[in-house]
């Protein structure tokens, strides 16, 4: 190693140093690409990264846009590999845990903001259609949230038949219907009022 490289190492260190001193301080003053910078150091230990870090916050919108991300897109950044991948989706799996236990340890109509944060942290920052299926007890209990499905930009297919079929083999005293709008296309949202109406029509569920 020449005397530069050694330099440099002692100033990457210094630096990382640093990150993890006001981590341990609360880390509230950290930048989103400090916090991906080092969270990207412990899967790539001997790499500068925050280059990268940047990079990756430009790609994607942001932090939340880069969470929320599929593996496949992260993977496609110049120097991500499956290590430091894993490492950005193992923070948003975590994340998601955490709050969709709020969501399911009380009833739903009690914890509405601890259930649309969930929703918001899974769904706010994606660039194409999802469908979700939310299943209740009759105690408004969370029983199962079921992702029907991801779409395009502007639409994704759910099919009524099933979601009802579904409903009945969990035992649903009642339904949440969500979909998120990317394009906030008007005739996207009239197919979702249009499927809730299906459903509430049925006679058999609630449906929120």
């Amino acid at each position: 190693m020449t005397e530069k490289d050694e330099r440099a190492s002692q100033d990457g260190a210094g630096h990382r140093a640093r990150l993890r001193q006001r981590l341990a301080e609360g880390g509230d003053g950290l930048l989103d690409h400090e916090l991906i910078e080092y969270l990207l150091a412990l899967a790539i230990p001997r790499r500068d990264t925050k280059p990268l870090a940047r990079l990756l916050l430009r790609e994607f919108g942001g932090i939340g846009g880069l969470m929320a991300a599929d593996w496949q897109a992260i993977a496609r950044v110049p120097g991500m590999g499956d290590t430091s991948v894993a490492a950005i989706k193992i923070v948003q799996a975590t994340a998601l845990r955490m709050l969709r236990n709020d969501v399911a340890e009380r009833p739903v109509l009690g914890s509405w903001q601890a259930l649309l944060d969930y929703l918001r942290a899974d769904m706010a920052y994606l660039h194409v259609e999802r469908v979700r299926v939310l299943h209740l007890n009759s105690r408004n209990m969370l029983i199962r949230d079921e992702n029907m499905g991801d779409g395009s930009i502007d639409q994704a297919a759910i099919y009524t038949r099933e979601v009802i079929k579904r409903a009945m083999e969990l035992g649903s005293a009642a339904l949440i219907l969500v979909h998120n709008h990317p394009t906030r296309s008007i005739r996207s949202r009239w197919s979702t009022h249009k499927h809730a109406e299906t459903l509430a029509n049925s006679g058999i569920f609630g449906i929120a």
